[in-house]
């Protein structure tokens, strides 16, 4: 994302997406009542009786809406704005409803009532030089799992399974199954320029696949790990790996599993924190909240229901200067928190 310009005074930022991953951090930090403004295409109805006889067609138009719809698709990074037109040509109706479609190559006006300090942050975050492009390899003799860390999370990239022979001819085929591995791993290298990989798998299996790495630039960029299982919850259990903070510093998605580890903690010492809705609400009225965390699930939700229970307790957070979390949902430390009911916080004292 690129921030073209931001002028906190009069509370407008004007933005262009550059990536996919631009949408999400839209979709956080949107909220019905915005004015969005942006180049858009529109159908403009005829007024003669020669332009009525021609088929419709679209036109490229520069709207404003107020925001009453904000809908994103995860799986598609699809962000669809919608409201009633608050400025616009002399040909286009004001108040009538209008969609601004958002993709990688979008630029918009925002301007709110007031930019809450998390909102500031996601955009300054999105907006941060390129993420290292970290890929994350869990594996044993029988299958392997190649993972792509994003902002917001991972994208599984593929699996491969291998044919498990007999102990006598073990390394034989284990060798194979190491070198289709290594094939993927050159492969991806490429497509993805990758900065770091890390392989992990349980015992001395990335022994065998370091005997095939012949590449120099690949094996200075490979880091080896640990952990109990060669599937997606291996790729859970790297992120969080201690030794492997430093190669995942920029990755959104290592910080918001360090984050719900935290807060479990709090909550397996019965002390600073709390969770769901009404814990939430309550130690946020009373000024009582450090961090709040929540679920990009929850916030979806409620805005799917037309609630503005998240944004006014988001609000609350601001104003006492509480650190807000907005957690991935699509991770290990993000469906935990869902279960905990997609919200809860770090205290700055007990609440008795």
């Amino acid at each position: 994302m690129k921030i073209i310009k931001k002028d906190l005074k009069k509370n407008e930022i004007t933005i262009k997406t550059t990536s996919s991953d631009d949408t999400y951090y839209l979709s956080q930090i949107l909220e019905s009542k915005d004015l969005v403004q942006g180049k858009t295409f529109r159908k403009i109805k005829a007024n003669s009786e020669t332009e009525r006889a021609k088929k419709t067609t679209k036109k490229a138009v520069f709207l404003e809406i107020a925001l009453e719809k904000i809908e994103f698709a995860k799986s598609s990074h699809t962000l669809r704005l919608s409201g009633t037109i608050t400025q616009a040509p002399d040909d286009i109706t004001k108040g009538s409803y209008h969609t601004i479609s958002v993709d990688e190559n979008t630029q918009l006006k925002i301007k709110k009532q007031k930019f809450l300090q998390y909102q500031i942050d996601k955009l300054d975050e999105a907006a941060s030089d390129k993420v290292e492009g970290i890929m994350v390899v869990v594996f044993d003799r029988e299958e392997a799992y190649f993972a792509l860390l994003k902002k917001f999370g991972y994208t599984l990239l593929s699996e491969l399974k291998g044919k498990v022979q007999k102990k006598a001819d073990m390394d034989s085929n284990t060798t194979n199954f190491y070198q289709e591995i290594y094939a993927q791993i050159q492969e991806y290298f490429q497509r993805y320029n990758l900065d770091q990989i890390i392989v992990a798998s349980p015992s001395f299996w990335k022994e065998y696949l370091m005997k095939e790495v012949k590449d120099d630039n690949i094996k200075k960029k490979i880091i080896q790990a640990t952990c109990s299982s060669a599937d997606r919850s291996g790729i859970n259990e790297v992120l969080k790996r201690e030794e492997l903070q430093q190669a995942l510093k920029n990755q959104k998605a290592a910080k918001e599993l360090q984050i719900v580890e935290r807060l479990l903690a709090e909550i397996a010492k019965g002390d600073k924190a709390t969770y769901g809705l009404k814990g939430t609400t309550e130690a946020l009225n009373i000024g009582a909240t450090k961090s709040v965390l929540i679920t990009d699930n929850l916030i979806f939700k409620k805005r799917d229901e037309e609630s503005t229970e998240i944004e006014d307790l988001l609000k609350i957070a601001d104003s006492t200067k509480t650190d807000v979390h907005i957690i991935s949902s699509d991770h290990d430390g993000g469906k935990k928190l869902d279960g905990l009911g997609g919200i809860a916080a770090i205290l700055r004292y007990k609440i008795t």
